[in-house]
């Protein structure tokens, strides 16, 4: 059976999807994921790399979790594209104010939850769900970062953000196409409208973890953080 890859971003409708055979970025097909079992349940996917948070700490240090506070000086002045992830109970809580509540008792220093993050916990539940119930799944799937693979495209932090004031930055957006194009996606599909639900930079970024999955299955990929596990058994770790 040929392999595949897939990079995965959250986006409006669901999960933006970047996929492909192993090794062919000229084969690359974008499309928007409603259901993500049903995604993952595909049987050629060897690895898949999703830009969201795997591994959950019971508690919290400062700079959140290992792997968040090892790449964020690899990011220069994108930095705060990495934000702290907090303690499992603060994830699954029922609504802000309880995630705020757990998250100061389970934080050292203590701290809340931000809105950004708060938003991304039903994501974060659904693929934490799917991993701990599957043991095919939590060998294949890993937690990546869009920037962190854009900087290791670049060879160096990028110059330009990819949204300014919340809005999406055409520099910023140029300068990771041009990345992603010199990896072999094609021009094409780099330039085309994004499936409907999901923006460009979704695009990008599922196409720059398609990339870090690529890089699994060869061994290039590089992990930041210690290599622990949370209590689960999934690995606390973020690769590029």
């Amino acid at each position: 059976m040929e392999r595949w890859i897939a990079g995965l971003d959250g986006c409006r409708a669901g999960w933006a999807a970047a996929l492909r055979p192993a090794g062919r970025p000229e084969a690359t097909r974008l499309v928007v994921v409603d259901d993500l079992a049903a995604f993952l349940a595909d049987p050629r996917l060897a690895a898949v790399a999703v830009d969201m948070p795997i591994g959950l700490r019971e508690r919290i240090g400062a700079g959140g979790r290992g792997p968040e506070a090892a790449l964020r000086p690899l990011l220069g002045a994108r930095q705060s594209s990495v934000f702290a992830i907090p303690a499992r109970a603060a994830v699954h809580a029922a609504d802000y104010g309880a995630a705020c509540a757990a998250a100061l008792g389970t934080s050292d220093p203590p701290r809340k939850v931000s809105k950004q993050a708060f938003f991304l916990f039903p994501k974060i539940r659904a693929l934490d769900g799917l991993l701990r119930a599957d043991a095919r799944l939590a060998r294949i799937v890993r937690e990546c970062h869009p920037e962190g693979a854009f900087r290791m495209m670049a060879g160096a932090p990028l110059a330009e953000p990819k949204k300014a004031r919340g809005t999406p930055y055409p520099p910023g957006l140029a300068e990771r196409a041009a990345l992603l194009a010199a990896t072999g996606v094609p021009r094409a599909l780099l330039d085309a409208r994004p499936p409907p639900g999901a923006a460009r930079d979704d695009a990008l970024d599922a196409l720059a973890c398609a990339w870090t999955a690529d890089r699994l299955l060869t061994g290039a990929a590089v992990r930041h953080g210690p290599g622990a596990s949370d209590a689960f058994g999934l690995p606390v770790a973020i690769w590029t």
